[in-house]
């Protein structure tokens, strides 16, 4: 072998190597990138998952405010005995508590963060809520939890409660 063909074999050689290591370093990476679990979201951010849902309340859109629950959720409302499982009763008692025009407002709040899916937002909030037929203005405090799961990349609602603080 002389010395140009040498050269030649050298520059191949060493070309088939970097490519092999390019792929192999690419693939490694790829997979080792899906494989890395999703961080667990802070207590902010599920905190913030309630300002969300006042937002959609302001608009005054049953179905926005709907869209924010999963399919199989439960709501314990409020301001009705009747416990809502599917998508078309939570809408029904939005349609009726949307009349109020409630803006909600968090008194307290407890955030537990169980894994990379699931949160609990737990504790104290007020509704100002103003009477459709005469204008009036009241202040309704109530607790609440929200369990949300995150369900293809999106955080929902998956069980809510609200009940009027008791008397005393």
């Amino acid at each position: 072998m002389n010395r140009t063909t040498r050269t030649r074999a050298t520059v191949i050689t060493a070309t088939a190597t970097a490519t092999a290591t390019a792929t192999v370093t690419a693939g490694v990476g790829v997979a080792g990138a899906k494989d890395e679990p999703q961080p667990r979201a802070t207590k902010a951010q599920i905190a913030s998952l309630f300002d969300r849902w006042n937002a959609a309340l302001r608009t005054g859109d049953a179905e926005k405010v709907a869209d924010l629950y999963a399919k199989d959720a439960v709501l314990l409302p409020t301001v009705s005995n009747r416990i809502r499982t599917d998508h078309a009763g939570i809408v029904d008692y939005f349609e009726h508590f949307l009349q109020n025009k409630p803006v909600g407002k968090k008194i307290e709040t407890i955030v537990n963060v169980l894994n990379r899916n699931s949160a609990l937002d737990t504790d104290l909030y007020q509704f100002t809520l103003t009477d459709p037929k005469t204008g009036a203005k009241k202040v309704v405090k109530a607790r609440y939890t929200y369990e949300y799961e995150k369900r293809d990349g999106a955080w929902l609602i998956v069980n809510h409660h609200s009940s009027l603080l008791p008397e005393g």
